[in-house]
């Protein structure tokens, strides 16, 4: 399993246009498990995206999809900035 953290920080007033659209362009990704966009209770222009991947290529390849593109396209005008990224190796008890 593969996964990331990412801190996103919105145009001030866009965080939750911003949280939509990656939200609704997250659907249906072969591969993903989990793809949670949460609010920052400290910051009202930044969002936590946590992701959880079946592998580091699944990720890869959701990169190119139509659905994808299109939300970095609609969302890039309302990101301000990055904050903190974090590639993680989720745990599993089964192995």
């Amino acid at each position: 399993m593969y996964g990331l953290i990412g801190k996103i920080i919105a145009v001030d007033g866009r965080r939750d246009a911003l949280a939509g659209i990656l939200h609704h362009g997250s659907r249906s990704m072969a591969g993903c498990i989990s793809y949670i966009v949460a609010l920052d209770t400290a910051d009202a222009n930044a969002l936590w995206v946590t992701e959880l991947w079946e592998t580091r290529e699944h990720h890869a390849a959701s990169l190119s999809l139509p659905s994808v593109q299109e939300a970095i396209a609609k969302g890039r005008p309302l990101i301000a900035g990055f904050g903190q990224r974090i590639e993680t190796i989720p745990f599993d008890d089964h192995v």
